[in-house]
């Protein structure tokens, strides 16, 4: 077998864990250990005690980092839970190798993990230990615990009852931070302040908004910008428009142009063709006020990420697609990757045989079906007079074209989970769905681009199967969160839907 430096660190936490519990076995009633001996006792009490659960640490590792000059507390049953963890090839297996080092270098010059190593935010970390047979027998709180919810060795019950002590033992506020729902619900019925993990958390506004921005300007001011295509307004005239933001400027009710704030502070008119034109293939129009904002952020080689927000059926991935063809058949790109997460909606169906590809393929029909919509010839309708066949050929199907793109390997259809240490130069990556991305997963995908790359992550934040992530921390909102207001970046909202007008009443009243 392999030696891995993760199992040798986590193996060193169970060895730690191991030998406070057989020390508490050897010890008498009388020699019962002590608070601070178990961790429920803070260095000081002056700053709050927060209580980090497991799911906090795989979301984001660098959490441990994120408490400034408070008390932070990590239970021994979230190693435990992390343990199981450690050896999984994804994500959350690297983000638990990633706690396991990090807490082996904190603690690696103390005496005691129980009393607490000082952090570079002022503040400390510490283990905290819940053992039931040392348990002080006088507590009323944990008594009712017990009898709500008897169950000793699950562990978000061990969790919270190590709050409960902590509670006991701290005049400092006491705080469980989680991002498991259920257990929060459990936390504030027995008395436990419990928040949620905020630190990637963006403002409910960013999401809640899919309207265009509305700048009041003078009637001469937009008749000199539909002249000239660029107009300077004063900075507290255009207060909280980002950089390459889209707005509507408008003078009266009816008289409105669609801009973009450039990176010199100036608005400027956008610059989209009539149509995106597929060679041998179909024609896009875009057909709203958004499309257009998108199609002009889409072909704009100055901007290298583009996020989209978008409720079912208002075309942010065909129009995604459909400008990727365009601008790699206008040879600005090497080729187009396309991508999206691998997250089930509801039950799934088990393993799938077959290749990759075929593994893939369900997954990913969704963009085989744009790419076979754009790049379908223009045939016309109706049945098509049989012809006869040769006599003794086979018959073969013939290819679709962007079958033909992949085999040269300019157009790629491929699952997100090997993109890890990949250096993508020269592509168009579109990256559907990106709102099921966890931050992390989102970062690693920022980072993969190369020189003369662009990346675009569509997707709707209202639609969310990831358990890990909800509409104001998934990967897509991060992602806009984090990098706005840089020059080489643009957001687009698409609030209209041009699928049907069953799919737009059902996305608006469903």
């Amino acid at each position: 077998m392999v030696h891995r430096p993760e199992e040798s660190q986590s193996a060193l936490f169970n060895e730690i864990s191991a030998s406070i519990a057989g020390s508490r076995k050897k010890r008498s009633v009388s020699d019962a250990p002590k608070p601070t001996d178990l961790g429920l006792q803070a260095p000081s009490q002056l700053a709050k005690n927060y209580v980090l659960d497991t799911n906090v640490l795989l979301h984001d590792p660098a959490s441990l980092e994120r408490f400034k000059e408070n008390h932070l507390c990590i239970p021994v049953d979230v190693l435990a839970e992390l343990d199981k963890f450690k050896s999984e090839q994804t994500e959350r297996g690297a983000n638990a190798r990633r706690v396991h080092r990090r807490l082996t270098e904190m603690f690696s010059c103390a005496d005691k993990v129980t009393h607490g190593v000082a952090t570079e935010g002022g503040g400390t970390v510490r283990l905290v230990i819940y053992d039931p047979a040392n348990c002080p027998k006088n507590s009323d709180q944990l008594n009712r615990f017990h009898r709500i919810f008897p169950d000793r060795e699950r562990v978000d019950h061990r969790i919270l009852a190590a709050c409960l002590l902590l509670m006991q033992y701290n005049q400092a506020p006491v705080i469980l931070v989680t991002k498991d729902i259920n257990m929060q619900l459990k936390a504030r019925a027995v008395g436990i302040e419990c928040q949620d993990y905020l630190n990637d958390k963006v403002d409910a506004r960013e999401v809640s908004n899919y309207e265009v921005r509305r700048v009041e300007v003078d009637p001469s001011e937009l008749h000199r910008f539909s002249s000239t295509g660029e107009l300077a307004i004063s900075e507290d005239r255009m207060h909280g428009v980002a950089i390459n933001e889209y707005v509507l400027l408008g003078a009266g009710e009816k008289q409105t142009i669609p801009a973009r704030l450039a990176p010199d502070g100036s608005f400027v008119r956008l610059n989209i063709p009539e149509v995106l034109k597929i060679p041998d293939g179909q024609s896009l129009k875009p057909l709203n006020l958004g499309q257009r904002c998108l199609i002009d952020a889409l072909l704009n080689p100055e901007i290298s990420l583009v996020t989209c927000y978008g409720h079912a059926g208002t075309g942010k991935t065909l129009v995604a697609v459909a400008a990727g063809l365009h601008e790699m058949f206008n040879r600005k790109y090497n080729g187009i990757t396309v991508s999206r997460p691998v997250v089930a909606m509801g039950d799934q169906l088990g393993f799938l045989p077959g290749s990759l590809d075929e593994k893939m393929r369900p997954w990913l029909q969704p963009i085989h079906d744009a790419l076979d919509l754009l790049m379908r010839p223009n045939t016309p309708l109706g049945p098509r007079r049989k012809q006869q066949k040769p006599t003794g050929s086979v018959a073969t199907a013939p290819k679709k074209p962007y079958e033909l793109l992949m085999e040269q390997g300019i157009l790629e259809i491929e699952a997100l989970c090997y993109i890890r240490g990949r250096s993508i130069p020269n592509r168009f990556f579109i990256l559907d769905e990106a709102q099921q991305l966890t931050p992390q997963e989102a970062k690693t995908i920022v980072t993969r681009m190369s020189r003369d790359s662009k990346l675009v992550l569509v997707g709707d934040p209202a639609q969310i199967d990831n358990p890990y992530v909800d509409s104001r921390s998934n990967g897509l909102v991060y992602t806009r969160n984090r990098l706005k207001g840089q020059p080489f970046v643009a957001h687009v909202a698409l609030n209209r839907g041009e699928r049907s007008e069953l799919a737009e009443a059902g996305a608006q009243l469903m």
